[in-house]
């Protein structure tokens, strides 16, 4: 088994070989700061099965035993690992196939957890397509790096 993923931009890549391991979210306070988000959805695999094939991630240590790998061309949150684990907490939303993942099997630092968080699943549930138009939609062309490797990036052509 082997999976891909990486930064927004491009400049950060890896591949993960083997099956990860467990996937959680973690709903501590840093995670909240680090992904600008709820929360961190994160699946874990052992340091000998990530192989960082274009560029390497910047870190932040947001506490005494936790670094967070990030890109600091585009700012992707790319992993967490405290010191001395011999594994990285891997970003689920920076694979390129998220799918490819276990389902979340738990959820921690819910100490911090939002207090609408249980209300998701009930939301009403719209397609980006029930809410923009053709010409929307044409405009909507991402330009961030696609879901699969590349040679290199940016394309020439890029606008």
């Amino acid at each position: 088994m082997s999976l891909s993923g990486g930064c927004q931009c491009g400049k950060i890549r890896f591949r993960v070989t083997g099956a990860p391991g467990d996937a959680s979210i973690c709903h501590c306070r840093m995670c909240q700061k680090a992904f600008g988000n709820f929360g961190a959805a994160l699946v874990t695999v052992g340091d000998e099965q990530i192989e960082w094939t274009r560029g390497r991630p910047a870190e932040f240590r947001s506490s005494a035993i936790v670094a967070r790998g990030f890109c600091a061309g585009c700012g992707t949150p790319l992993y967490m690992k405290e010191g001395g684990d011999p594994t990285h907490e891997l970003a689920m939303g920076a694979f390129d196939d998220p799918n490819a993942l276990p389902a979340l099997s738990r959820q921690s630092g819910i100490e911090s957890r939002v207090h609408w968080f249980e209300t998701i699943v009930s939301l009403p549930a719209e397609e980006t397509s029930d809410y923009r138009t053709a010409e929307d939609l044409a405009k909507l062309k991402s330009l961030q790096h696609p879901d699969h490797d590349t040679d290199h990036w940016p394309p020439e052509d890029r606008p």
